[in-house]
């Protein structure tokens, strides 16, 4: 299942920029692995984006690239359930 989706916001720049848009795989089962780039969902702060810095029992920790980003230093690790795709594709605005 593919889903393209428009970045907004800043977290994982210079490499995303606001108005870029990625192509989205869910994962299957273990299919996701450090170095990934995912989109998830979070209650407070809705659709984010960001790199899959390690995975543990505890669930999946993940990093933005941008001075401001709210990651897991803030939001704790990721459930898995809440992974909507792995970025399988960038697609840069022009």
């Amino acid at each position: 299942m593919f889903q393209i989706l428009r970045i907004h916001g800043e977290s994982m720049s210079p490499v995303y920029k606001d108005g870029d848009f990625v192509l989205l795989m869910k994962p299957f089962r273990g299919k996701i692995k450090k170095g990934d780039i995912v989109v998830f969902d979070n209650d407070l702060y809705g659709t984010l984006i960001k790199a899959v810095q390690k995975i543990t029992d505890e669930g999946i920790y993940v990093l933005g690239t941008g001075e401001s980003s709210l990651d897991s230093r803030r939001l704790g690790p990721v459930n898995s359930a809440s992974i909507r795709g792995k970025v399988i594709w960038h697609i840069h605005r022009q």
